[in-house]
């Protein structure tokens, strides 16, 4: 067995931090790839991740824009 494969560590589970769209004819996003549990968690527990708590400029003008929309994580 080679060095490389005796050093290798099984990795953390991976995933995908995704922006969903109430408005059907607007495809999902991927915000982020490949990151853990955690990162993801951070990530959409952030109140500008959603429609409904975001403060920002642009989170308000993405809203106006694209209806209603929020950040989730899935399971890469």
């Amino acid at each position: 067995m080679s060095e490389w494969v005796k050093g290798y560590e099984r990795p953390e589970r991976c995933y995908n931090v995704v922006r969903f769209y109430k408005d059907a004819g607007i495809r999902r996003r991927i915000i982020m790839e490949r990151v853990t549990l955690d990162e993801a968690q951070k990530w959409c527990s952030d109140p500008e991740t959603s429609s409904s708590t975001c403060k920002s400029k642009t989170g308000k003008a993405r809203t106006r824009r694209v209806g209603a929309w929020f950040d989730g994580y899935e399971l890469r």
